[in-house]
């Protein structure tokens, strides 16, 4: 995925629709927090095993949550000024430091 090409997309769409004034940090997290409790919605009633074998319907419907939070993240990055694919892999490597593979 190329992420500065679809943050250009992002940002071509808003203008196109006169939306810059709307598209600061703040309100994007919180779109992303409605959008991801739309997401948590899909399995709030399914038991793990059920949340493992999704018809071709609810996958469809995680597809579309999915891509909504991380369009959210995305936008919300770009406007932050964060590379997020240096944030990304710092946060990777210090996962790796956090948390050692089991010897």
């Amino acid at each position: 995925m190329d992420i500065p090409a679809l943050q250009h997309r992002l940002r071509q769409f808003a203008a196109d629709r006169d939306w810059q004034p709307y598209q600061t940090p703040k309100n994007l997290a919180m779109a992303m927090t409605v959008e991801a409790a739309e997401l948590l919605e899909i399995f709030q009633w399914l038991t793990p095993e059920q949340s493992l074998d999704l018809s071709d319907d609810q996958r469809r419907h995680l597809g579309e949550e999915l891509s909504d939070v991380l369009l959210y993240l995305v936008q919300i990055a770009d406007h932050g000024g964060v590379d997020l694919e240096a944030a990304i892999e710092r946060k990777l490597a210090m996962n790796a430091i956090k948390h050692p593979p089991k010897s």
